[in-house]
């Protein structure tokens, strides 16, 4: 595994997300200051998940198609997605978070 830097705490605001240009693209999310982090691209549809809506109950929901992911398994909630997202650990160091991907993967 390789721990590819994302951003600072800082710059992600509890209630917010962004991609990451890995490979494969992650979905970096902020919750309340826990900070989780999936695989970007809707296992339902072609849809980037870091443009979804964050949801009270640390869900993510599909921009396009209304499928919503739990974030902290990446299990499919609803239809009509029904595979889980990838999820990727997340760790938080000196105020900088970072990612785990597999070797090879990264930015």
């Amino acid at each position: 595994m390789a721990r590819v830097h994302v951003c600072s705490v800082a710059d992600l605001p509890p209630g917010e997300g962004r991609r990451v240009d890995t490979t494969p693209a992650i979905a970096l999310f902020n919750v309340d200051g826990e900070f989780y982090a999936v695989a970007d691209m809707c296992t339902h549809a072609t849809a980037s998940i870091s443009e979804g809506y964050l949801e009270d109950d640390c869900s993510v929901e599909c921009p396009i198609h209304t499928a919503r992911f739990c974030l902290k398994t990446g299990a499919a909630l609803c239809l009509p997605a029904t595979e889980p997202l990838q999820t990727f650990a997340v760790s938080v160091e000196d105020g900088e978070v970072y990612v785990e991907v597999a070797q090879g993967e990264g930015a």
